[in-house]
């Protein structure tokens, strides 16, 4: 019995694999340049995004001793 569990197992992952390749091909890549512009604007918003956090972390904090 185990030699027929694993041929089953082996096959249940032949044919994840197979399978996932196949709809790896149906995707549609971004460009070169598309991967580029979007990760520049993924770092330009995370920078934003910190300074803006940075900004009310440090207002809140100067209220907090002022109140304290």
């Amino acid at each position: 019995m185990p030699k027929a569990r694993e041929s089953i197992k082996n096959f249940s992952l032949i044919r994840y694999l197979r399978e996932t390749r196949a709809e790896l091909r149906k995707v549609t890549w971004p460009t070169r340049e598309e991967a580029m512009r979007l990760t520049l604007a993924v770092i330009v918003t995370i920078l934003v995004m910190a300074i803006i956090l940075g900004l009310l972390d440090y207002i809140y904090a100067k209220l907090i001793d002022l109140i304290v």
